[in-house]
């Protein structure tokens, strides 16, 4: 069964926000001769790494919300040019909806059991993807999603 981590999307405001700062991210990196791969950087690295890789999604808490989620691809330790060791979480940079659900703001990732985590809004709520946000969020205040 796998694995979840939860974080917050600290300066987005919306899914499109995420989505636009990936295709940023990415762009810049093809810019660069990089390799465009998407991935998000924290300090900590987690000790379920391996039941993290085994089909688990990072969930993001966007406006107090979890909202939509990447999938987990890696996990990889890498050393800073500070010289301070760091994991990166390599995603596959899709956003997909999910079951809006509220969450409480925290700091760093947080472990999610697959059996707490929130389904695809394509599952939970067929044709709500295709709402705006701002709709979705106020039919889930009204307990309508």
């Amino acid at each position: 069964m796998p694995l979840h981590l939860i974080k917050l999307a600290v300066g987005c405001d919306s899914v499109a926000d995420l989505e636009d700062w990936i295709k940023q991210k990415l762009k810049e990196k093809k810019r660069l001769g990089q390799k465009p791969e998407r991935f998000h950087t924290t300090r900590m690295f987690p000790k379920r790494a391996n039941e993290l890789t085994d089909g688990g999604s990072l969930f993001w808490v966007i406006k107090g919300q979890i909202t939509c989620r990447e999938k987990i691809l890696d996990i990889r330790q890498v050393t800073g040019k500070d010289g301070i060791k760091r994991c990166q979480v390599v995603l596959d940079g899709k956003p997909k909806l999910v079951e809006p659900r509220p969450r409480a703001a925290f700091q760093g990732w947080r472990y999610l059991e697959d059996k707490e985590a929130p389904r695809d809004l394509s599952r939970a709520a067929p044709g709500a993807a295709r709402m705006p946000e701002q709709m979705r969020r106020e039919l889930q205040e009204l307990g309508l999603l």
